[in-house]
Formats: C-alpha cells, structure tokens, sequence
C-alpha cells in the first residue's frame, strides 16, 4: 500500500510541478509576448509594403497620364500655333517644333534638339573671347 501512496503522490507532484512551471515561469511568458509581437510587426510590415507597392504602381499610372495628356497638350498648341500664325517664321514660333506620331509615343527627346534652359552661345569657362577688365 505505501508503495501505490507513493507513486500517486509522485505523478500528482509531477503533474502540479508541470503546470506550475507552464503557468508560472516569467521567461516564458515574456517570450510568447514577444512571439505575438513579433508576429504582429511582420502582419503591419507587409500591409505597409503592400500599401507602397500599390502608391508607387498608382504613382507610376499618374506619371504615365500625365505625360501621354502633356504630349497631346503640346501637339494642339503646335497645331493650333501653325493655323494661327501661318506666317511666323520656325524660329520666332516657340511651338515650331512639332511631335510626330513616332515621337509623340517615345519619351525621348529627338537628337539634334538643344534643351530649352541651355543659352544661344557659349557663356562663362568656355567663352573663346575675353572682356576687357575695367
């Protein structure tokens, strides 16, 4: 009889020992926590980057537009320029270079076509003549 009061009193103490140290160890508990944490920071990492995706493809389609409705802005007032004004000479006419079709599709600008913001003649370091000093 002493021997089955024994073994019952051991697989209680082990049983109490268990959930007592499942429900009562700190450690444990702090690394479910942080788990949960973690898990949670992963969910909002990838709904953010989701969300990023998803701003820089509407970004993208707004630039797109925006460029298709530029370009078809400067064909009508090339157009409009040429009927308007049929007796302007190319140069005097800021609209006298007008897009093709071809062009009109390609964002390049064509070869041979100075930039707007770059001056007539040559200023500055690679001027060839020197103003005399006063």
């Amino acid at each position: 009889m002493t021997w089955e009061y024994a073994l019952i009193g051991l697989v209680a103490g082990v049983i109490i020992g268990a959930v007592g140290m499942r429900f009562g160890n700190r450690k444990l508990r702090q690394q479910q926590t942080l788990q949960h944490e973690l898990e949670k920071s992963k969910a909002e990492l990838e709904e953010y980057r989701q969300e990023l995706t998803g701003h820089f493809a509407r970004s993208a389609e707004l630039l797109d537009n925006m460029a298709h409705d530029y370009r078809q802005l400067y064909q009508h007032m090339a157009k409009g320029s040429d009927s308007l004004l049929p007796n302007l000479p190319g140069e005097s006419n800021p609209f006298h270079y007008r897009l093709t079709e071809a062009e009109a599709d390609n964002d390049q600008v064509p070869p041979g076509m100075q930039p707007r913001d770059y001056p007539e003649s040559a200023s500055g370091l690679l001027r060839t003549t020197r103003e005399p000093r006063k």
